[in-house]
């Protein structure tokens, strides 16, 4: 029996008409409609002919999440008085209820990426609604530029819906090509917002890290909600460890405490999504409550601030979920959950003066996540470097291209970026590419079952619980009881069905069958001991185990899951397996390199023969005779680390580079440009042919540096003659003395004593630039500076000698100094020199 009242009830049916007069005109929608009107619910049934008058289509509606996914198809189903299965189905990974009666099917983003993959004009389905598109998962965002290809190339009839909870809908409106956008009025409760930061400060989050002292401050403030308000609390916190925290430390509150994850057990999400008239709650969640979801019952909102974000640092091979601070969209979306039923209160455990510095949106996982899954995708897809795909933003070609050398090593893309048939069977098993290719060449070593046990582990992280150690975790999945060890279960089924094969390891141990097909997921990861539970990862990282780890004590190691906080020079390994150096070297065999490698190490030119995978060395010995051409690599490399100071640099040749750069500067081409930059990017054209000569770094320090910077004079213009000229190194003056010009300030300096220039009324130029004139009293002491000469004498010269006279007697004062002989003398000295 369809409940009407409850239909009726949902604020987006305002909406609808013009929803429908949208896709009847233009084939396309944007839907804005605050959480808790209806967008996922009711918009579906409508479309599907299911709720009021309308022709019977088949609506496919994609969500971000399985959790949502389920809880959608359940409300649907219960709102037409049926339960799922009937005409209201859902799909997720490794879980399918649909029925031949099934109008409306709820998947996730992932799940309709494969059967676009395997169908692309989706036949029988007639709308496509992507929900919470604003929230920008990647899965989503490659899903709207396939359809919005199909619907270009084949299926024009199809209708597309983009659905968020936000009114920030302009890009996706130019998106699907200037869609109209349809906005429905929410009916949302005042909130209060209380702030209630820690008395005292707490760490920044870092890595997976977050401060004990903050989850401690977010029980108290739980409690303190309970006391000051009516009603469920639900918190949000950043992932599953720290909602156990918290859960441990609610212990003994006088409501029931629920948690809510991807993770949680089916059973315990929908008791959490039913509400509950047995007393209130409290429901510690993960972000994945902020849309999507309706938690009856709810009240009141604690904020912890914090959400999870995925991060690849592609120059280590490291890619992990990190704990990030909550944009201000994700803080509105949070509060929003306190007044979806009547007026609440938000407990934001942050200052107020710190929410104008949050980040408006989060991060666009495109801009940020590991790209493998999605260049694979888009090379099935036909478009290896997704150039023609419609995408909000286009990945990052940074990232593109280690994802293209991810794929091209497990033999996913041939060199062109072309998929290959390998690549087509790994973007159909549901997994990145690195546990599909562990997966494939792992069954065939060790069979499909094993293979996929350990595959499983690998997809979803084990509880900490389980240790660190992968084949230590898959023994007690094997034998757990817990919701992980049930979805693990699951998930090894369907991989199992999937693959088969079997080879040397089949009859191996399970820790040798762990170790080999984690090293055969991440290759890079692969390491090697250092000692005192220290490892280097082929990668070049470092690595290192926890006190207590019995894997302290293993020579090789495949990491599977490690993070590398900002400030530390290792990464923590959080899950890794013994490996033997065979084994690593048949995972990782495609990084291994002979030859000779003549490098600048520590100050020297080393020279070595070796044998290595990535950064770990397997033999080395010395090279008697290196190659003359690496070894001249090598030198260049040590003046670009060290810098030109290790040749040899007189005074002389000091001054001289100076007035190149004066000239360059001034008069440009063709005096030659020679700052360290320049220089050291052809160090031919001025070091040879004594680079090439060179063997060490004693060799560079006889190279004279003044000498080799001639050679970039430009003689071939003739210019060359003209250096004296436009950059004299000395300038005589009027007393006959011959004075160094100093070229390091903006201006040519020219440092002399003043009755050296008696008589001198132009100021001397250099590439006619006037000359800085530093006048010096007889004891060579700064008096005064001047670039007009005819100025000074004219009206500074009065006060130096009113000042200098006296404590200069023996020296010439003249009153008019542009009359008189210039001297480097004494008054007494001048006229013994003058008198016959």
């Amino acid at each position: 029996m369809i409940r009407t009242e409850a239909l009726d009830r949902l604020p987006v049916r305002t909406a609808v008409p013009a929803l429908r007069r949208a896709l009847d005109d233009r084939g396309v929608a944007v839907l804005c409609a605050p959480p808790g009107t209806g967008k996922t619910t009711l918009v579906p049934l409508v479309l599907a002919g299911l709720a009021g008058a309308g022709p019977v289509r088949r609506v496919v509606v994609a969500e971000p999440r399985r959790i949502a996914a389920r809880a959608a198809a359940r409300r649907m189903a219960w709102l037409l008085g049926e339960q799922p299965g009937g005409r209201i189905g859902f799909t997720v990974r490794g879980e399918r209820v649909v029925g031949r009666d099934t109008m409306v099917e709820v998947v996730t983003t992932g799940v309709l990426l494969q059967r676009l993959q395997r169908d692309q004009e989706l036949a029988g389905v007639d709308v496509v609604i992507i929900d919470e598109c604003h929230e920008r998962h990647l899965d989503a965002d490659t899903v709207a530029a396939f359809l919005l290809d199909v619907r270009e190339a084949i299926r024009p009839d199809l209708r597309l819906v983009a659905a968020s909870a936000t009114t920030d809908a302009e890009g996706w409106a130019r998106l699907l090509g200037d869609a109209p956008v349809v906005e429905a009025e929410g009916v949302s409760y005042p909130v209060e917002v209380v702030w209630a930061p820690p008395a005292r400060p707490v760490k920044p989050p870092h890595g997976m890290r977050v401060d004990p002292a903050l989850l401690t401050h977010v029980a108290a403030t739980v409690r303190r909600a309970l006391a000051e308000r009516e009603g469920d609390v639900l918190c949000f916190l950043p992932g599953v460890g720290e909602i156990a925290r918290v859960a441990g430390q609610l212990a003994g509150v006088d409501a029931g405490v629920l948690q809510v994850h991807g993770r949680a057990p089916a059973a315990v999400q929908d008791a959490v999504l039913a509400g509950s008239s047995e007393g209130r709650r409290v429901v510690l969640a993960t972000s994945v409550a902020e849309s999507s979801l309706t938690v009856p019952g709810v009240r009141v909102v604690v904020d912890s601030g914090l959400a999870r974000e995925p991060r690849t640092d592609h120059a280590r091979g490291l890619s992990a979920l990190t704990t990030v601070r909550a944009s201000q969209a994700a803080g509105r979306q949070r509060a929003g959950r306190a007044g979806r039923e009547a007026a609440g209160a938000v407990y934001r455990c942050w200052d107020q003066a710190e929410d104008g510095r949050l980040a408006r949106f989060p991060a666009p996982e495109i801009k940020v996540a590991d790209l493998a899954a999605f260049a694979l995708q888009a090379a099935c897809w036909g478009d290896p470097g997704a150039s023609s795909l419609a995408l909000l933003d286009p990945p990052p070609a940074g990232a593109m291209g280690a994802a293209r050398e991810v794929l091209e090593a497990i033999g996913a893309v041939d060199e062109a970026g072309r998929v290959t048939e390998r690549g087509v069977r790994m973007s159909r098993l549901g997994l990145h590419p690195r546990l599909a290719r562990a997966l494939l060449d792992g069954a065939s070593e060790a069979g499909a079952r094993r293979a996929a046990e350990v595959v499983a582990l690998l997809s979803e992280e084990p509880p900490r619980e389980y240790g660190d150690d992968l084949a230590t975790a898959l023994r007690t999945a094997r034998r757990g009881q817990d919701g992980y060890a049930g979805r693990w279960k699951q998930e090894v089924r369907r991989l199992s069905s999937q693959v088969s094969g079997g080879g040397a390891f089949e009859h191996r141990s399970d820790d040798a069958v762990v170790g080999l097909v984690a090293a055969l997921a991440f290759p890079e990861r692969v390491a090697r001991a250092r000692g005192d539970g220290a490892f280097l990862m082929v990668s070049g990282t470092g690595a290192e185990l926890r006190d207590g780890s019995r894997l302290r004590s293993a020579p090789w190691l495949a990491v599977a899951v490690a993070d590398r906080p900002s400030h530390a020079a290792s990464a923590r390994v959080r899950l890794a397996a013994v490996v033997d150096e065979s084994t690593a070297l048949l995972a990782a065999g495609h990084l291994r390199v002979r030859g000779e490698e003549v490098r600048w190490v520590d100050g020297e030119v080393v020279a070595r023969s070796v044998d290595r995978v990535g950064a770990v060395e397997l033999a080395v010995r010395p090279l008697r005779q290196p190659d003359p051409e690496l070894v001249r690599g090598a030198l260049v490399e040590g003046l670009r680390r060290e810098g030109l100071g290790l040749l040899r640099w007189t005074r002389d040749s000091e001054q001289f580079r100076l007035r190149l750069a004066f000239l360059h500067r001034v008069l440009g081409a063709p005096w030659p440009d020679v700052s360290d930059e320049a220089l050291l990017a052809e160090p031919g054209a001025w070091l040879e042919p004594e680079l090439s000569r060179a063997r060490r770094r004693s060799d560079l320090g006889r190279i004279d540096a003044g000498q080799a910077l001639r050679r970039l004079l430009p003689w071939a213009t003739g210019e060359a003659v003209r250096l004296d000229e436009l950059a004299p190194e000395r300038i005589e003056v009027p007393s006959g003395s011959r004075i160094r010009v100093e070229y390091g300030g903006e201006q040519p300096v020219l440092a002399v004593k003043l009755q050296e220039l008696f008589g001198l009324s132009e100021t001397p130029t250099a590439a006619g630039v006037p000359v800085l004139v530093h006048l010096l009293s007889p004891a060579g002491r700064p008096a005064a500076v001047t670039a007009d000469l005819a100025s000074f004498w004219q009206d500074g010269y009065k006060a130096v000698r009113a000042e200098l006279r006296g404590r200069y007697p023996k020296h010439p004062w003249p009153e008019d100094p542009t009359t008189v002989q210039a001297t480097r003398y004494t008054s007494a000295r001048l006229k013994r020199q003058s008198s016959p």
